[in-house]
């Protein structure tokens, strides 16, 4: 039986979250997805689950934030601005209608020794559509996959 994803939910490095409803999300990709065991912060082994890319659009609708992921930086800024404003995305749940949320992590390189920007990430918002586009992959850019769109 599959299921099937309503949402996803951003994990930002400071600890914020975003919520992007399933109808707000255009072009979705997720490179290799794969399983893992590893302790994190020190904790217990657990199962993990990095890919090796990520790509997606989210519509102009998907600019807000959901009353469980209040946080200052969205509230702010607006969740487009902040995650263009901030390149820290480290991972994400997959939302289900039913079941349990996968979580999956991106691939992240720290640009400057706080831990901070993820060198990997580059995010753009279209010029005609205002639509927003997130890349997370080691060796292309949001340019590279979406090139015609951010125009």
């Amino acid at each position: 039986m599959s299921r099937e994803m309503k949402a996803l939910k951003f994990l930002f490095r400071n600890g914020e979250t975003w919520t992007v409803e399933r109808r707000f999300i255009g072009d979705l990709w997720i490179k290799q997805i794969t399983s893992s065991f590893g302790r994190i912060n020190g904790g217990e082994f657990v199962e993990i689950h990095p890919c090796a890319g990520f790509k997606i659009e989210i519509f102009t609708e998907g600019d807000h934030v959901a009353t469980h992921d209040i946080n200052l930086g969205g509230l702010e800024l607006g969740m487009f601005a902040r995650a263009l404003k901030y390149q820290d995305i480290e991972r994400m749940e997959i939302l289900y209608k039913a079941g349990t949320p996968d979580l999956i992590y991106f691939p992240y390189k720290d640009t400057d020794g706080d831990g901070l920007d993820n060198e990997y990430q580059s995010t753009k918002v279209s010029e005609s559509t205002k639509n927003l586009y997130i890349v997370i992959d080691p060796e292309k850019t949001v340019e590279d996959f979406y090139a015609d769109e951010i125009k």
